[in-house]
């Protein structure tokens, strides 16, 4: 984990005008992934909120940049150097940040958003999201993090959540705090800070009620 000395963000008393989407190069065994993911990326856009996220122009990341694009959105993306052509950087971007290496990025995406979307995605996509949810756990964040838990994709996750709650290693006052959302309707409110009731924040919750 990086170290995040001295970036701990204030709360923020508005609607985010930036939010961080992690996500997969691939799309995934469903269609309903590449939907999501559509969707999520043009109501942005249509909101007026800026996409943060990975730079490339494959599987759910393409989808959410072209997506935002195609809306009149603006879209940044963050991309280590070497990731250049295995991502297929897109070129159409409103702003591309190229960075030295995979540290660089994330904390490059974590000072350029106000909140954090994690889409289905693999290894990459969860160690960024498990990253930023260690982040808020140790007290150097207050941005919302949304799993966007599209079919179920997100659920083992929340589930070795609660293991490590039920074993002793999520103590009260050390809990991770996220939000579940299983739309898109969801995942905009809970950016906001208003995850749909309570059984959708584990993190504060009783995560048995999922």
């Amino acid at each position: 984990m990086n170290d995040m000395s001295n970036v701990i963000a204030p709360a923020r008393d508005s609607r985010p005008t930036s939010v961080c989407v992690y996500c997969g190069t691939g799309v995934g065994a469903t269609p309903e992934y590449m939907e999501a993911a559509r969707e999520l990326g043009r109501r942005l856009a249509e909101g007026g909120v800026e996409v943060v996220y990975g730079g490339g122009s494959l599987g759910l990341m393409g989808a959410v940049a072209q997506s935002a694009l195609e809306a009149g959105g603006r879209v940044v993306g963050i991309i280590p150097g070497f990731l250049e052509e295995r991502e297929g950087k897109m070129p159409t971007l409103t702003e591309t940040i190229v960075t030295d290496d995979m540290h660089e990025r994330k904390r490059t995406m974590f000072e350029r958003a106000d909140a954090f979307v994690a889409l289905p995605g693999g290894i990459g996509t969860l160690e960024e999201v498990v990253e930023i949810l260690t982040w808020g756990q140790l007290g150097q964040h207050v941005k919302p993090v949304v799993l966007a838990d599209i079919g179920g994709f997100w659920r083992p996750l929340v589930e070795l959540f609660s293991h490590m709650r039920e074993e002793g290693f999520l103590r009260p006052g050390f809990e991770v705090d996220y939000c579940v959302a299983t739309t898109v309707d969801q995942i905009l409110s809970a950016i906001e800070g208003a995850c749909v009731d309570e059984a959708a924040r584990p993190g504060v919750a009783d995560i048995d009620q999922l």
